[in-house]
C-alpha cells in the first residue's frame, strides 16, 4: 500500500486525533471515508445535484435519511382531515426518490360523537379530540415506468416531463 505523508498544523492536531479516536484507531480510514464523502459532495454539487435530508417514519420519529439529489417535482392533496405530500428526486445515479409525508389526522366531536365543527377549535363546550399519527416514508424506484404506478397522475406528467432534463444546463451565452 502507497504511503502518504500529511502534514498537520498544530491547530489541527486534536481534530485529526480525535478522528482517530472515532475510527477505532485508523486515522487512514477516517481521512479515506471523509475524502469520499466530500469529493462526493463536490462532484454532485457541480452536476446541479443538493444533499437532501428527510424524516423517515412517524411523525414524532427522530430516523433522518440523506442523500444527493434533484427535486422534479411536489404535489400536495388535501384528504379528509389529512394533508398528503408527495416530493419525486433524481439521484445521481439515475434512480428515482418518492418521499410521502401524510400529516397527522385530528378529528373533534361532542358527547354525542357528532363532528364538534367551529366550537371546539374556539375552546367553548364539550369535545373530544381524537388523532392518527401522521408518517413519512421514502422509496427508492429504478424507472418511469415503475414511478408511475406510485405517485398521482397530475405528479406524474410534471415528472415525465422533466425526468431526463440536467440538473444543470450550462449556457455558452
Amino acid at each position: 500500500m502507497p504511503n502518504k505523508t500529511i502534514y498537520v498544523s498544530d491547530g489541527d492536531l486534536p481534530l485529526y486525533q480525535r478522528a482517530q479516536e472515532l475510527a477505532g484507531g485508523n486515522l487512514s480510514s477516517a481521512i479515506s471515508s471523509a475524502l469520499r464523502r466530500y469529493v462526493n459532495d463536490m462532484e454532485g454539487s457541480r452536476e446541479g445535484f443538493d444533499e437532501v435530508v428527510v424524516r423517515v417514519g412517524p411523525s414524532n420519529g427522530k430516523r433522518k435519511v440523506r442523500f444527493t439529489g434533484v427535486q422534479l417535482g411536489e404535489w400536495v392533496n388535501s384528504v379528509g382531515n389529512r394533508v398528503e405530500t408527495f416530493r419525486v428526486y433524481r439521484s445521481r445515479t439515475g434512480k428515482f426518490v418518492l418521499y410521502i409525508s401524510r400529516s397527522p389526522n385530528y378529528t373533534m366531536v361532542d358527547r354525542e360523537g357528532k363532528p364538534a365543527g367551529i366550537r371546539s377549535w374556539l375552546g367553548i363546550g364539550d369535545y373530544i379530540t381524537t388523532s392518527i399519527s401522521g408518517d413519512t416514508s421514502i422509496e427508492i424506484i429504478d424507472t418511469l415506468e415503475a414511478l408511475q404506478e406510485r405517485i398521482p397522475p397530475e405528479l406524474y406528467e410534471l415528472v415525465a416531463r422533466v425526468a431526463n432534463q440536467p440538473a444543470v444546463e450550462d449556457l455558452d451565452i
